[in-house]
């Protein structure tokens, strides 16, 4: 039997707390899996396997074997402070 998909909302907020991780300053720019997963412990591992990606799919993020890192894009708009915390 498939997993039931979860919720728009609680999709939202674990791309939202990925995000949000992938772009602070006091991480290098690259994570593994495992580090962000680590950070987020709220967000179950389904959900942050689904997070990851749709964050993939709608070009948010790049993820390669090495780890996961926020797209040229997102951080670009993070240096222009149009994404607020």
């Amino acid at each position: 039997m498939p997993k039931k998909r979860p919720s728009r909302r609680k999709q939202w907020k674990a791309q939202r707390a990925i995000v949000l991780q992938l772009l602070r300053d006091d991480h290098d720019r690259l994570w593994t899996r495992e580090e962000l997963r680590d950070e987020i412990p709220d967000v179950s591992r389904h959900m942050f396997d689904l997070a990851i990606e749709l964050l993939e799919d709608d070009a948010c993020i790049a993820l390669d074997a090495e780890g996961v890192c926020a797209s040229t894009s997102v951080r670009h708009l993070d240096e222009l402070d149009l994404i607020g915390i």
